[in-house]
Parts: structure tokens; C-alpha cells; sequence
């Protein structure tokens, strides 16, 4: 497999062109874009199936509703610490 092969399931785009990357459950994977619009935008409250860590829940989410894709708040801060740790990927929230 190639860093083409891999597609943020929020926004589409591969790896190349939208690194970095963290990966979930199954291949999920959210860009660090997407994830940085997650920590700004999470707000809708409902029944939902986190792409990331494959459990339903019921609390807080960001949702894409293009793409019908879901990351609850527990894998946005666990994701966004794993982009800030990391001194090569120059994530910030």
C-alpha cells in the first residue's frame, strides 16, 4: 500500500495530500484538517457510530455529513494528542 491508498474518511483526501494522518479501528483515518476543524466545531449531540473507535455513542460528536462520518469527542482529544506529541508532524489545535 501507498500514502495514496489511504483516505481521510471525513474529507476524502489521501495521505499525500493531507498529512498527517491518525489511523483508527479498521483503517479509519482522520487528516490533521479534519481534526483540527473537529476541535473547533464539535457540537451535535445524537445517536452516532464513531469512525474511529467503532462504538456507538450518545454524546458530543463532529459531524460530516457528506461523507456520513463521525469522531467522538474521547478519539478528537486522544488523536489530537497523539498530532501534538509528535514534533514532526507540527500539529497545533
Amino acid at each position: 500500500m501507498t500514502a495514496e491508498d489511504f483516505l481521510c474518511d471525513f474529507c476524502g483526501r489521501d495521505w499525500t495530500h493531507a498529512a498527517p494522518f491518525v489511523e483508527g479501528h479498521h483503517g479509519a483515518c482522520i487528516c490533521g484538517e479534519c481534526l483540527r476543524a473537529a476541535c473547533a466545531e464539535t457540537a451535535s449531540e445524537s445517536a452516532f457510530t464513531c469512525n474511529l473507535c467503532l462504538e456507538p455513542r450518545t454524546d458530543l460528536a463532529f459531524m460530516q455529513p457528506i461523507r456520513k462520518a463521525s469522531l467522538c469527542v474521547r478519539c478528537r482529544n486522544q488523536s489530537a494528542r497523539t498530532l501534538e506529541r509528535d514534533p514532526e508532524s507540527g500539529w497545533k489545535r
